[in-house]
């Protein structure tokens, strides 16, 4: 990876040596999305059909229908080694705890005499899960999306992902109860959950990461007149940051960073550090480790638009990273609580040297669906709260409306918003009588 130094770069400089890769800004995506949006809100099926067969070289004609069959599902599952549902068992026992753990808490209060407020929440009743497939199938992020779908309570739960999917995302699917399962993938299964077709359902809420495609469709249909859905977050290509000092391991920094590499050519990888001699030695161990990969191509691909900053101190990589706003943060230093105390925009954490980011993706029990792009200056990591909608309440006796009354129409007079004012006033008149 290139090497700079961070002091050395201007503003200017140092904004564009943090860019995201040049594939994310490719200024025909919106039109291209566009228009599978528009062919699957208005032909619906028979679209799907054919962007099964133009991107994924499924035939859904003579395969079967899109969604998955009851023995379709029992026959995936049967194939799924026993060291692997062994795998998913633990993961899904890491993820149930962490999320069930995150259980809301309703709150009830008077705010004063004969006003009672409360904050409620209810699941999300329809919402739509993303899988991502192709050429690195996500069990992983089955059970990321599905179990706190579960635990929140929603009530119809429905799972896309590009065909043939994958036996043990079937499997991992099936152990989080999910039974709607339908074969399609990209930005046209994220316009069959928005819009829905004769088979998908439409549903409230779309979850889960993909490709540019799959996030500009999501951002697309989140705006769309023809549909009333909303998204988790912009979870599109992955990232990694890296903040080491000299007691840092090459190794170590260098396969975590080909760890997101792999994802895809349009992933990016950073590496901050105070020390020249680290960002050399990573270098070496990622040309090592990069030729024994059987995805070397795909990872080389996304270290072009990869880098390495050296900074002056821990506290500058703070601010460094900070700037960028990772989806991952690894801090492979001495003390790396003392540099979680500066760190203010990252989607997931990852501390110390036997912390490798890959922990987080599949079985620690923290969701590894994130925001990219350097939305987590803003926005958070998934939780349980996402599968669910907050509400107020309040309710006033006859003495809490005489105690507040005055107030409100006082402000609502100072809006000129007369029918606001006149709602309070005859009800106080009302009480006067």
């Amino acid at each position: 990876m290139d090497i700079l130094t961070w002091s050395t770069l201007s503003i200017a400089e140092q904004k564009d040596a943090l860019k995201r890769s040049p594939l994310i800004g490719d200024s025909g995506l919106e039109q291209s999305v566009r228009a599978i949006l528009d062919a699957v809100a208005s032909r619906g099926d028979a679209a799907i059909a054919e962007f099964n067969q133009k991107f994924d070289g499924f035939n859904s004609a003579k395969v079967g229908e899109l969604r998955m069959g009851e023995s379709e599902i029992a026959a995936a599952c049967v194939r799924v080694s026993p060291e692997l549902k062994a795998a998913i068992a633990k993961a899904m026992a890491n993820i149930d705890a962490f999320h069930s753990a995150q259980q809301f808490s309703p709150i009830d209060m008077e705010t004063e005499a004969g006003v009672r407020c409360e904050l409620r929440s209810e699941p999300i009743e329809k919402v739509g899960l993303y899988i991502p497939g192709g050429s690195a199938p996500l069990i992983s992020t089955v059970m990321m999306l599905a179990l706190p779908a579960k635990i929140a309570g929603c009530e119809q739960r429905v799972l896309v992902s590009p065909p043939p999917i994958n036996d043990a995302i079937i499997y991992a699917a099936n152990a989080c109860g999910i039974t709607e399962i339908y074969q399609v993938g990209g930005a046209q299964a994220i316009a069959a959950l928005a819009f829905g077709t004769e088979t998908i359902p439409a549903v409230d809420k779309i979850f889960g990461p993909g490709n540019r495609y799959v996030t500009e469709a999501k951002r697309l249909v989140s705006q769309d007149g023809r549909c009333t859905v909303s998204i988790d977050m912009p979870a599109g290509p992955s990232e990694v940051l890296v903040i080491a000092d000299s007691d840092a391991n090459c190794e170590f920094i260098a396969a975590d960073l080909l760890s997101q590499a792999e994802h895809g050519p349009d992933s990016q990888v950073i590496l901050v550090t105070d020390s020249q001699a680290i960002a050399a030695g990573v270098n070496e161990a990622l040309t090592r480790q990069l030729a024994a990969l059987p995805r070397c191509d795909i990872a080389a691909s996304a270290l072009l638009s990869s880098r390495t900053f050296i900074v002056d101190n821990m506290l500058q990589a703070a601010q460094v990273s900070n700037q960028y706003g990772p989806e991952h943060l690894i801090i492979q230093t001495r003390f790396p609580r003392e540099v979680l105390k500066n760190i203010r925009a990252a989607g997931s954490v990852f501390l110390g040297a036997y912390t490798p980011e890959s922990v987080g993706d599949y079985a620690s029990g923290t969701n590894h669906v994130l925001p990219t792009y350097g939305y987590s200056r803003a926005v958070s990591s998934l939780s349980l709260a996402d599968f669910s909608r907050r509400f107020t309440v309040q309710e006033l006796s006859a003495k809490g409306l005489i105690g507040l009354g005055q107030a409100v129409m006082t402000l609502a007079s100072n809006e000129l918003l007369d029918a606001h004012k006149n709602a309070v006033a005859i009800r106080l008149a009302s009480l006067e009588k």
